[in-house]
């Protein structure tokens, strides 16, 4: 694992936003950005009632050479973790936590981080209705 990634991998078990920012924290940043995504209630006005999330066998492998490519031309440390399985509403399914000098850049390189696990780590997610039916998301690219 690159020095920069502090922790990437995909969980079944809940998430601990404290561990993933403890592993980013050091005494040279003054600013620690976490983020936590959760399973929301609704989706395109639908009532959604609970999520599977899938993963690809080497899922982690994406994950980690996503945190890389992000963190190293910054120099930063990134850490991250994804859940799978199924989640309830409220769950969180992804924490990621970057650690810099300055707010600024760790905002920055936070939101990119997400974009990019969301974009190319192979994680699908099926959504569940309230009525019963149900929806893959993103489950072709």
């Amino acid at each position: 694992m690159s020095d920069t990634v502090r922790l990437a991998r995909i969980s079944d078990r809940p998430l601990d936003p404290a561990e993933v920012e403890e592993a980013v924290t050091g005494p040279e940043h003054g600013a620690t950005v976490v983020f936590t995504g959760k399973v929301r209630n609704h989706d395109g006005g639908q009532p959604v009632s609970a999520l599977e999330y899938s993963a690809h066998p080497q899922a982690e492998t994406f994950l980690r050479r996503v945190c890389a490519e992000v963190s190293e031309p910054y120099g930063l440390p990134v850490a991250a973790v994804h859940r799978v399985g199924p989640l309830g509403i409220g769950d969180l399914a992804i924490t990621v936590a970057v650690a810099a000098p300055h707010r600024a850049e760790a905002f920055t390189l936070c939101a990119e981080l997400v974009d990019r696990i969301k974009h190319d780590v192979p994680i699908w997610k099926r959504q569940l209705f309230a009525d019963g039916m149900s929806e893959w998301v993103n489950a072709c690219g």
